[in-house]
C-alpha cells in the first residue's frame, strides 16, 4: 500500500503562485509515474501533470504548460507542483496519484493510489 498526502492549497488571487506538495509513505517504490489531477465543481477529473519517478521526465496538460512545473524529491518520496500565473479557471481540488507504470499516463484509470486532495481557489 502507498499513502499519498497533499498539502499547500489555499485561496489566492489571479496571477499569484502556489506550490502543492504530495508526500508518499508506506510501500516504497523506485519507478512508475506520479501525477497531478484536478476536479472542478461539476466537472470530471482533469489531468494536470505527470513525472516519471526514476528519470524525472514530465508531461503537462496544454492548459497549464508554461505556468505549472512538476518536480520530485526521491529522498523525501515527494512530488511538487509549482503553479504560477494562476487563473480563476485553475480553481479545483487537486489530487496526487501514483501509477506503477512509468508511462506518464494522462488517464485517471491508470493510477492506482490517490491522495485526499487539496483545494485551490483562485479569485479574479
Amino acid at each position: 500500500q502507498v499513502q499519498l498526502v497533499e498539502s499547500g492549497g489555499g485561496l489566492v488571487q489571479s496571477g499569484d503562485s502556489l506550490r502543492l506538495s504530495c508526500a508518499a509513505s508506506g510501500r516504497t517504490f523506485s519507478s512508475g509515474t506520479m501525477g497531478w489531477f484536478r476536479q472542478a465543481p461539476g466537472k470530471e477529473h482533469e489531468f494536470v501533470a505527470a513525472i516519471n519517478w526514476s528519470g524525472g521526465r514530465t508531461k503537462y496538460a496544454d492548459s497549464v504548460k508554461g505556468r505549472f512545473t512538476m518536480s520530485r524529491d526521491i529522498a523525501k518520496m515527494s512530488v511538487y507542483l509549482q503553479m504560477n500565473s494562476l487563473k480563476p479557471e485553475d480553481t479545483a481540488v487537486y489530487y496526487c496519484a501514483r501509477d506503477q507504470i512509468p508511462s506518464l499516463s494522462r488517464t485517471q484509470a491508470d493510477y492506482d493510489y490517490w491522495g485526499q486532495g487539496t483545494q485551490v481557489t483562485v479569485s479574479s
